[in-house]
């Protein structure tokens, strides 16, 4: 979550003892869960469907509410020790704990749904009004989204594809708005935002993967012979291939790079802010002076980082588009002809 309740914060972030427990705060708020969080009350979730299957191979579904506040139902309960934390678990015949499979609508899962219906939402809204209004332009809301689409569109994928980019323009727009739809929603307070989808590693690893895909499977012959016979000198990749060795390394680097980008930056930028936020209650026992002047600098400057987040929100979506862009068209290129 990007931004959290401060109440949410003191009702979470105080260990056995009383002490305030920064650390499993952060990842609490930043990590997946079972439910969704209700703002001004920690101890009340939004229930979300579990769906389960036991050792024996029987399906279980049922409410997460059952379990949330640690309730046991059909055996199953979520951990909280340092094995599966925070995941459903069970115990078999012999008293064993194990991980049963999981196939849950958990919070990231329900905000991939939610993200994926916001941005059909938005695209196909400028589709009809196309169809039923020609070449005219839309207005407002929708003459934003045109905009934006022909903004990537025309200075990036066809300035970089040339007249390929017909061909992978909708793979890359669908990418564009699907982080951006991501970022923006992670960055409202209540439901159906909060929730930390691309600074989940998961997420972005998907999407990195998806462009490795879409690279390597539409390459030209010539980008294929670059890797396994590149254009050097024959000591250098025979008998030791050793410029095979590195081209290879090199595709998968690439999307290694677009993963931990996107994961890094969108993760960094929600941490900030909670520990902004958290500065109030670590500050808060030195008395109403220092409690007063650390709330009002920790809630500007969580708001401040709240704005940056807007525009990097948009950055990252671009830079990972952009990459995707050109590493696509580098796997296009045709042999050049003297």
């Amino acid at each position: 979550m990007a931004f959290i309740m401060p109440c949410d914060i003191y009702a979470s972030s105080e260990s056995g003892d009383g002490e305030l427990a920064i650390k499993e705060t952060i990842f609490h708020h930043l990590g997946d869960g079972y439910g969704w969080e209700v703002p001004f009350s920690h101890h009340h979730r939004i229930p979300l469907p579990v769906i389960v299957k036991d050792y024996n191979g029987e399906w279980h579904c049922f409410s997460s509410s059952r379990i949330t506040n640690g309730d046991t139902y059909d055996g199953f309960y979520i951990s909280h020790g340092e094995e599966y934390n925070g995941k459903i678990v069970a115990k078999d015949a012999s008293g064993n704990v194990y991980r049963p499979t999981d196939l849950s609508i958990t919070k990231n899962v329900f905000a991939l749904f939610i993200s994926i219906a916001v941005v059909m939402l938005c695209v196909l809204s400028v589709a009809r009004w196309h169809r039923r209004n020609g070449a005219k332009a839309p207005r407002k809301g929708l003459g934003a989204i045109e905009a934006l689409i022909s903004f990537i569109y025309d200075g990036v994928i066809k300035s970089t594809l040339k007249d390929k980019a017909h061909r992978f323009a909708p793979y890359l727009l669908t990418v564009f708005f699907f982080i951006f739809g991501m970022n923006l929603l992670g960055l409202i307070v209540i439901f159906p935002g909060g929730a930390n989808l691309t600074g989940n590693i998961a997420v972005t690893l998907v999407l990195a993967v998806l462009t490795f895909i879409m690279t390597n499977l539409y390459g030209t012959k010539h980008y294929w012979k670059e890797i396994f016979w590149p254009d050097v000198p024959v000591w250098l990749k025979c008998p030791l291939p050793i410029m095979q060795v590195i081209e290879v390394f090199g595709m998968f680097t690439k999307p290694a790079a677009l993963t931990v980008r996107l994961f890094a930056n969108m993760m960094g930028g929600h941490m900030i802010v909670i520990v902004l936020t958290m500065l109030i209650f670590i500050f808060a026992p030195m008395g109403a002076a220092v409690a007063g002047a650390t709330t009002v600098v920790s809630v500007l400057f969580s708001i401040f980082m709240l704005l940056i987040d807007v525009l990097v929100s948009f950055i990252q979506a671009y830079v990972f588009t952009m990459l995707s862009t050109i590493f696509i068209s580098l796997a296009q290129e045709e042999p050049h002809h003297e």
